[in-house]
């Protein structure tokens, strides 16, 4: 078959289950271990040694975003070629470099954002981009940054962009052709969302751009899909609740709409194109609506069945890997209880055998250059549930594994807690995924204070196999640490996802209380526990003191809506980041109706229940958040004073949804673990 190569047999994937139950090892031994309880807050919340690492096209060059050395990450070059030569490609004094990829082999381009300064700086800037040879020479600005000054170590800023440009694609090298050009998209906004963005052509030696031959193009296509030389194959709409994909295959000059509807009920969603005129894309299938993966039928105007991808049990999370010439599918990665590859290729099936025998009990993440090549060069990223990981390097013509560094300093996996997934039954006999996070020492039949995390979104999927800061911080301190996947969650098929519309508070909540009442029946928590999380999870958390008082001792709740009819409705007195589009086409069905179900939504609103708030609450906002405002904080303070219980209370000046800055993360965490300590454990 021409283009995209796949095998012939369709593909069910099985979970990772024994991954749960394997030792994490190294090669190196890890550090002597001390008491889990003396792990200071600073080690869990640390930057990053190493946030990314990617291979130049030719595998000659390692490209590093790094905080070694610095209180700012930068972009660091290794020359493979040389000895592991080391060259700085850029560092700024007053920003952090956040993204980056290679355009060649002797150019990178990266996007920068100021971590020190705080999530609240996100609503005044974009993170421009720039661009530099390996060595850091020929420094390049190539897009503003909107809204701030900028601190360089010296280079070209005569020809930028503004602020509204991003980075959508960078080429695959092509025989023949000089990579200079990526793909970048000019947006175009409306009052609070994007409204389209216009792809075009950069050069990121000189500044210049191009347009690209887009004519007849969908109006409102606010996403693109291109092939590996940069072409846009799919136009992706969003307009007035409306989605649609439309496409346009080698050769062709005209675009075809693929779909059209209610943006909460496409039909299936285009995921990625190879350079033959292939479209892969997911939809819901069989009656728990799995998401799967599979070739569109361009004669029929529909996905193909059956899928060539599946996991029971889970859905369609990952892509195909492509080999550099985007013709050939090596194989797919996807995400189930844990991460795995199935490889096509036979040359790289053997080689994640034999290092997945060399690195034990682990998830080995590969990246290939020259794949299946005798002077092969392979980034190999591997981490378990109790260590956020190690790069390594490896060659095939010498079969040498070279360690590059470790993710993060300090952290031994000894300590750290293990992370398995449970599929228990809800009160009403639905199937719900379960994550727990279990100290070290957990003994059977021994039973322990457990903290029920809740998660954001809460349309969202947040289990995964791997290291979470928060989760091993709680479990460092003794806790079972129990984040069910309640219904309304993504990622456990379409049905379980939509069971949660207009169920906040109610059998959302319900799946909540049931995984603790599960956890104690099993003997793995004790009758103390305390209900967390954030956003959605914050109000959950609320709805958990105000619904099942007899499961929780406190609660603790940060960015949490507090006021469903300030979210849905918003004001004029209260600024806020949620489109009207989405407060009139997808809130509505998803939360509720302000008109028609405000009965409903009044009594799961945990400011109009404040007063059934009885136990113990610590109360967190960003000062700058714009998706949950500071004033539901603000209003539910008020009410909890009112009724006589006022909460420990603690706002964070220019941090937003969410904690950026390490103080506040660390502060925030010794807040926590001081509140629980006060109200959860019986003794110290």
């Amino acid at each position: 078959m021409a283009g995209l190569t796949v095998p012939l047999a369709l593909m069910a994937v099985a979970p990772v289950q024994a991954q749960t139950s394997q030792a994490s090892t190294l090669p190196a031994a890890a550090a002597a271990a001390s008491s889990p309880a003396a792990i200071p807050a600073e080690r869990f919340f640390q930057y990053p040694s190493i946030l990314e690492a990617k291979l130049s096209p030719s595998g000659k060059k390692l490209a590093l975003t790094t905080s070694k050395g610095g209180t700012r990450i930068g972009l660091v070059v290794l020359d493979l070629a040389d000895g592991y030569k080391a060259m700085r490609t850029g560092g700024f004094t007053d920003a952090d470099i956040i993204e980056f990829d290679w355009v060649g082999d002797d150019r990178l381009v990266f996007s920068v954002l100021d971590l020190a300064a705080g999530g609240g700086e996100d609503r005044r800037l974009a993170p421009g981009l720039f661009s530099a040879k390996p060595d850091g020479s020929e420094l390049r600005f190539l897009v503003q940054r909107h809204g701030k000054s900028f601190v360089s170590n010296g280079g070209s800023f005569d020809r930028t962009l503004e602020w509204n440009h991003r980075l959508m694609k960078v080429p695959m090298p092509q025989a023949g052709v000089l990579p200079d050009e990526v793909v970048i998209g000019r947006m175009e906004f409306g009052s609070k969302s994007l409204e389209s963005i216009t792809p075009l052509w950069l050069n990121v030696r000189t500044g210049r751009t191009r347009s690209m031959e887009i004519r007849g193009a969908p109006a409102h296509a606010v996403d693109w899909l291109f092939d590996s030389k940069g072409e846009p194959r799919v136009a992706m709409t969003h307009h007035d609740g409306l989605a649609g994909a439309h496409w346009r295959g080698p050769g062709e000059t005209a675009w075809r709409q693929l779909n059209k509807g209610d943006v909460l009920k496409m039909p299936f969603m285009p995921k990625s194109v190879d350079d033959a005129g292939n479209l892969f894309v997911t939809f819901s299938d069989g009656p728990q609506g799995y998401g799967v993966l599979s070739r569109f039928d361009f004669d029929k105007m529909q996905p193909q069945k059956p899928a060539l991808v599946s996991a029971p049990g889970f859905d369609f999370n990952g892509g195909l890997l492509l080999d550099r010439a985007g013709t050939r599918a090596l194989g797919v990665r996807i995400d189930t209880d844990g991460e795995q590859t199935v490889w096509f290729d036979e040359g790289m099936k053997r080689t994640q055998a034999m290092l997945d025998e060399r690195l034990p009990g682990r998830i080995n993440q590969l990246s290939c250059r020259r794949c299946g090549a005798e002077d092969m060069v392979v980034l190999v990223r591997s981490y378990a549930d109790t260590d956020p990981g190690h790069f390594f390097l490896y060659e095939a013509a010498s079969k040498r594994l070279q360690p590059i560094s470790s993710v993060m300093e300090g952290i031994d996996p000894r300590q750290m807690a293990q992370v398995d997934l449970q599929r228990i039954k809800a009160r009403d006999g639905r199937d719900l995924p379960v994550w727990l996070t279990q100290p070290r020492g957990l003994k059977a039949g021994q039973p322990v204070p457990a903290v029920v995390l809740v998660h954001g979104g809460p349309w969202v999927r947040i289990g995964h196999w791997k290291w979470q800061p928060m989760e091993q911080f709680l479990a460092s301190r003794g806790y079972l640490v129990i984040s069910p996947e309640f219904r309304g969650s993504t990622g456990y098929g379409d049905e379980h996802y939509k069971a949660g519309w207009k169920q906040w508070g109610q059998s959302m909540q319900d799946d909540v209380a049931d995984a603790l009442l599960w956890a104690q029946k099993e003997g793995l928590a004790s009758s103390q526990a305390c209900i967390a999380g954030a956003s959605y999870g914050g109000y959950s958390t609320l709805m958990g003191l105000i619904k099942h008082p007899e499961l929780y001792r406190c609660g603790v709740a940060w960015v949490a809506v507090t006021d469903p009819f300030l979210l849905l409705k918003g004001s004029w007195w209260v600024e806020d980041d949620l489109s009207d589009s989405g407060r009139s086409h997808m809130l509505p069905q998803m939360v509720g109706d302000v008109e028609k179900d405000a009965a409903m939504l009044t009594a799961n609103s945990p400011l109009a229940q404040a007063k059934q708030i009885k136990a113990p609450l610590l109360l967190a906002f960003g000062e700058s958040d714009l998706r949950v405002p500071i004033a539901h904080g603000e209003r539910l303070r008020a009410a909890l004073r009112d009724a006589g219980r006022p909460p420990e209370w603690v706002s964070y000046a220019n941090e937003a949804h969410g904690w950026r800055m390490q103080s506040t993360q660390v502060d925030f965490a010794k807040r926590v673990e001081k509140f629980l300590g006060q109200h959860l454990k019986a003794q110290p």
